[in-house]
């Protein structure tokens, strides 16, 4: 990977030897390790979050400054899930580097562990990305030099990190479809609960004189320090509602709207917003005003507490009384962010050991059914431990064997313009003019612009069996920046009007589909990716056993397929995709 900034006199140690032999460490990484005193703990003795965010945010801010070689301002910090609390006396490890550099902001990932010095033992707390906006300089906007990603590692995180991106520009237009769309009752702020607790009781408001020593090198108030606070007076809040010492889990996003400067007042404003059974959410925001101005809105979280018993489990907690209009609203919106994360967390947490292998989709999880998607075929890409099989008329296949999945990789080269390929390979209702084991496939749902649902009927490779059919979502994307694939990836759904049914045997995709390659203007690669799953095995089976040569063929008619309607296709506009 490269990076716009290097110490020439200070040469580093390599952290990794490449499969070529060359020695090779990611210049934008940087470490920071800390042992946990009890000037940083919280009265459990344990490390304060709002102290670990401090942290967090430095270590991140050299990193995007290692590669921007000027000043960087944090823009947001995404959803972080606390695995386990840090005692004192322990040390805290943090890893932070670059996934990823756009046009003048870039990802950043941190990745921080616990490390017990008695024991030797170390174990992961969280992982979390930010993204950084390099500060214009006197001659005007910073454009950020793109990233290379040299290990398998580093390129998965580099494909993914412009899906994370697409995440964070439309998380609001999320919330509002499910609080539009009927996915949240919102009959169930009528329930009256015994012993509720009015929200009103909850509310903390607390005012900081940014001084000097909470300024970052560049003058402003340091990110880290605004984000200790907002943590600091959203405990107090949970801990009015529970009486007791609250244990922070997650915290959804982060988002820095304005900078604040030395001699600003941070007002910092908490209220528990919604209770669940065993966890509730603390809404908190940050407020900066100098005397005789208005207040401006600097930072909003929204940070999701638990209170553990003597056992470690989470207590059962006492519900909420919102307030009139506005806190109706919160209530309400905190069951929306409640569901996105059980959305996230079974969508990105699935087993792909167990069966069903399917997600069940809805209008409310669509969104992160689509990132998870994508990225599953991003992340098989990436691989590069791929053997070959066999190559037949300029159309090359691929096995990888890992864990307990098979997966394959068929690859060609097509004399058109990748655009033209994409336009034709998205229709999947087109597909039975090239591919065999597609005899039927019906639109069930245009999605949106970029995800359709499909309905597959395949032939059985089984003489006299059932033919097999698959709910899929289909999800494309466009290349986010120059060197980028096009992508079209597919998997598994399931929809209570399309349940499987007994003239069909249901099979089910893990993650497959393409990636389409520019390599010249009149030049595409095309590869095609299956995670092979039971139902997908009998048709590959025979070719990577050298028995059979289907796949060749098939392919080789798609290249047909594509040059004989590469003058009928016209692209389409992103509009229509």
């Amino acid at each position: 990977m490269t990076s716009g900034f290097q110490d020439s006199a200070v040469p580093e140690e390599p952290l990794l030897i490449l499969e070529y032999g060359e020695a090779y460490r990611n210049l934008t990484e940087v470490k920071m390790s800390h042992v946990v005193l009890p000037c940083h703990a919280n009265q459990c003795n344990e490390l304060s979050i709002g102290q670990l965010l401090k942290w967090m945010d430095t270590t991140a801010c050299l990193a995007a400054e290692k590669h921007a070689g000027s000043p960087c301002i944090t823009a947001s910090v995404d959803d972080i899930h606390f695995e386990h609390t840090i005692s004192v006396g322990q040390v805290v490890n943090i890893i932070t580097k670059v996934n990823r550099a756009f046009n003048s902001s870039m990802e950043v990932g941190i990745l921080v562990s616990c490390e017990d010095l008695y024991s030797g033992s170390t174990w992961r707390v969280c992982k979390a990305f930010a993204t950084f906006v390099a500060r214009p300089t006197d001659s005007g906007k910073v454009q950020l030099k793109p990233l290379v990603p040299r290990t398998q590692e580093e390129q998965m995180e580099y494909s993914i990190a412009a899906e994370r991106r697409r995440m964070r520009l439309v998380h609001a237009d999320n919330m509002k479809d499910l609080l539009s769309n009927g996915a949240i009752r919102r009959d169930s702020i009528c329930q009256e609960f015994k012993d509720s607790v009015l929200a009103e009781k909850t509310r903390v408001e607390s005012v900081e004189l940014v001084l000097p020593p909470h300024a970052n090198h560049q003058g402003n108030t340091f990110g880290g320090q605004i984000m200790a606070w907002m943590e600091n007076v959203a405990t107090i809040a949970a801990s009015r509602l529970c009486n007791a010492h609250p244990t922070l889990r997650t915290i959804d996003m982060f988002h820095f709207r304005g900078p604040s400067q030395v001699g600003d007042r941070l007002v910092l404003k908490a209220i528990v917003n919604n209770s669940f059974k065993n966890s509730m959410e603390v809404g908190v925001c940050a407020e900066a005003y100098q005397c005789g101005e208005p207040q401006r809105h600097i930072n909003s979280a929204f940070m999701n507490f638990v209170v553990l018993d003597g056992d470690g489990q989470p207590r059962v907690l006492p519900r909420i009384k919102p307030e009139p209009v506005n806190g109706k609203r919160r209530y309400l919106e905190a069951n929306a962010r409640k569901k996105i994360r059980l959305d996230r967390k079974y969508i990105f947490s699935c087993n792909q050991t167990e069966v069903p292998l399917s997600v069940p989709w809805d209008p409310s999880n669509r969104v992160y059914l689509s990132l998870n998607n994508v990225s599953a075929l991003k992340i098989l890409a990436a691989k590069r431990d791929w053997v070959l099989q066999y190559e037949r008329n300029k159309v090359t296949l691929y096995a990888l064997e890992e864990d307990q999945f098979l997966s394959f990789k068929v690859e060609m080269m097509v004399e058109m313009v990748a655009e033209k390929v994409f336009v034709l390979l998205s229709d999947l209702s087109r597909r039975h003019e090239w591919d065999q084991h597609y005899q039927k496939c019906d639109l069930i749902c245009q999605v949106d612009e970029d995800d359709m649902i499909y309905h597959v009927v395949t032939p059985s490779v089984v003489k006299d069996s059932k033919f097999q059919d698959f709910v899929l979502l289909a999800s494309r994307r466009r290349p986010c920046d120059k060197g980028d694939p096009y992508v079209i990836a597919l998997r598994s759904v399931t929809l209570p009007t399309h349940s499987a049914t007994k003239d069909y045997t249901r099979g089910e995709v893990l993650s497959a589909g393409f990636t389409i390659w520019e390599e010249s203007d009149t030049v595409t690669k095309v590869s095609y990716y299956n995670q092979a799953t039971p139902g997908v095995l009998p048709y590959i089976s025979r070719d990577i056993a050298g028995l059979s040569s289907s796949f060749c063929t098939t392919f080789t008619s798609c290249r047909k397929f594509l040059e004989e309607n590469n003058k009928d296709s016209t692209p389409a506009p992103a509009s229509e995709l």
